[in-house]
């Protein structure tokens, strides 16, 4: 993806009414923190009936500048935008009902709203109101918000949505690809009411560039021509598309260099190497301590036969960024580390216990409520990576350790994807097949983005697995490239004689298993409850015919049935 150099003005003024209620403002983020949440800018108009809509519209837009870069990087722009929106909307409606006229509206803390933030080299805009954002592309100007009105007698109209009006608010969002020399304009109603769209574009072809004079000039045109609002204008022009110079993840790849191949008892960048955890063709793992600290640490370098393979160095340095910022007892954790490192490496807690897969082995045949135990523990942990907009896609015994104390992590987070690093179109961390084939939910064998319904596919067959060893698609799932492919395959009930399972349970990751990701489960939570509580739906269901318990047996009865019945037509024929 691209990213959009920007130039920028603004403006506003009260016009020809005694006082400003209408406000303004654009971030100025640091470079880093630009490129991982964008430059926003907004505006905001108060109503004209209401005494304190001036402190409306100001909070309105200093929150949403100060609190959006607060959210977390991890989010996508419109999860932190309507957040944020949301909680300023609470806010403002807390306090006109808690001021003097609590029910009229009209009266209280409530204000219009249009934002834009630019991430890369898209804009994403978000609006509730009348105020309104255009675009200026190659002479023709375009609007791209809709007016929030309703018309009244005598051509008179009114607010039909603000911010602070009801409890709850709808933000209308949407985004669009940015074009160079591009222009988005951001203005209050006395600024676009009383311009004309030739004399505008006109003024835009005539200064190449945006500033604070031209939106100046822009504004007193709008008082000349009969504006009797405030007026409020602000203005972003893409003067330059380029590729970034650095991510703001993976900026120190080139900056550090590899570690060697390390050896137990030898002193690296401030640790001991104790011993050689795992060692393999994409990355080294070892146990060390920290001499300061004394603290086990574990300690993974990347393979020094990728070096040159941006696209794994990227994702190597992104794993650690997303356990510093995940914190939950289920998710293995990035230790408080604040020594500067000499290379490239990353650091985590020490688990001491086992992989799921030796814990599979040494136990080959828990009961449900072990079962039960160990996925809820995995589910409280990948609830965590959604709450941050992350999907892991990697669910499967190994990437599980269990400690002595029986508590459940999930590691290993190679394949993770963050809806906000996403945004940044860095196609070096695309996977063509994340996770592992056995695990993987059906769409991404047809090339589809995964979601939440996809990792809770892969809850579903790990749950599946233990429970029976085997899988509920064995191997097929992994075969299917097409939609009609998939809708061939059918589900294998967990129901067995192994052990006994009840059919509610089987009913429930019938569901979470589904091959069309629309008929799980909406959420983890649902399927961790339905596998603990009977859902009275499966419970009505009938049994799963003896056809998918125990296929061995129904053939054998089938074939007693058979021999029975040629048995009783010999008896009646030589009987005739």
């Amino acid at each position: 993806m691209l990213q959009a150099k920007l130039i920028n003005g603004q403006y506003s003024h009260a016009g020809r009414k005694l006082s400003n209620q209408d406000f303004s403002d654009v971030a100025s983020p640091t470079s880093p923190q630009q490129q991982l949440k964008g430059l926003a800018a907004a505006v905001a108009d108060g109503i004209s009936s209401s005494p304190v809509s001036h402190i409306a519209s100001q909070a309105a837009i200093n929150s949403f500048i100060h609190d959006y870069y607060s959210t977390s990087d991890a989010w996508s722009v419109e999860t932190s935008g309507k957040r944020v929106i949301a909680s300023i909307n609470a806010w403002l409606y807390s306090h006109s009902k808690k001021g003097e006229h609590p029910y009229q509206p009209d009266k209280g803390y409530v204000c219009t709203f249009s934002a834009v933030v630019i991430k890369g080299n898209k804009a994403h805009i978000f609006h509730i109101g009348d105020s309104r954002i255009y675009l200026c592309r190659n002479g023709r100007l375009e609007q791209l918000t809709n007016d929030h009105q309703h018309l009244a007698a005598e051509g008179k109209s009114y607010l039909s949505r603000a911010l602070g009006m009801q409890e709850n608010v709808e933000v209308d969002y949407h985004q669009l690809e940015l074009k160079q020399h591009d222009i988005v304009i951001l203005s209050t109603d006395g600024f676009h009411d009383f311009i004309d769209t030739t004399w505008l574009l006109n003024q835009f072809s005539q200064h190449p560039s945006v500033n604070d004079n031209l939106a100046e000039k822009l504004a007193d045109h709008a008082l000349q021509n009969g504006s009797d609002d405030n007026i409020t204008l602000q203005l972003l022009q893409v003067k330059e598309l380029h590729p970034p110079l650095t991510s703001p993840i993976t900026d120190r790849v080139d900056e550090l260099p590899l570690p060697p191949v390390l050896t137990p008892s030898q002193q690296f960048d401030g640790f001991n190497i104790v011993r050689q955890v795992h060692f393999s063709a994409r990355s080294h793992v070892y146990l060390v301590n920290d001499v300061e600290s004394g603290q086990p640490l574990v300690l993974k370098t990347p393979s020094v036969d990728l070096r040159d393979d941006e696209g794994y160095l990227e994702r190597f340095c992104l794993e650690e960024w997303i356990s510093r910022r995940i914190n939950n007892v289920h998710v293995l954790a990035a230790p408080k580390y604040e020594r500067k490192k000499n290379y490239l490496y990353n650091l985590s807690e020490f688990v001491e216990g086992q992989s799921l897969q030796q814990w599979l082995v040494d136990n080959p045949n828990p009961d449900l409520e072990t079962v039960r135990d160990v996925i809820e523990q995995v589910g409280r942990g990948l609830q965590s990576f959604h709450r941050l907009e992350m999907l892991h896609q990697d669910l499967r015994p190994e990437n599980i350790m269990i400690d002595l104390n029986g508590t459940v992590k999930i590691i290993d987070f190679g394949s993770t994807v963050v809806a906000g690093i996403e945004e940044l179109g860095n196609d070096k961390l695309a996977l063509p097949f994340p996770g592992t084939a056995l695990y993987m939910a059906p769409e991404y064998f047809l090339g589809e983005m995964g979601t939440v319904r996809s990792d809770l596919f892969s809850l579903a067959v790990l749950t599946y697995h233990l429970l029976s060893g085997r899988f509920p698609y064995e191997t097929h799932m992994a075969k299917t490239r097409t939609y009609a492919q998939q809708r061939k395959l059918n589900y294998q009930s967990v129901l067995d004689n192994r052990r006994h399972i009840p059919s509610w349970v089987d009913a429930c990751l019938r569901k979470a298993l589904q091959v069309d990701p629309y008929k799980r489960y909406d959420e983890l939570s649902e399927f961790l409850h339905d596998l603990r509580h009977p859902n009275p739906q499966f419970v009505r269901q009938s049994k799963a015919p003896l056809l998918e318990r125990n296929p061995l047996k129904f053939w054998q009865c089938l074939s007693a049935l058979l021999a029975l019945f040629n048995v009783y037509l010999l008896y009646i024929l030589f009987n005739n």
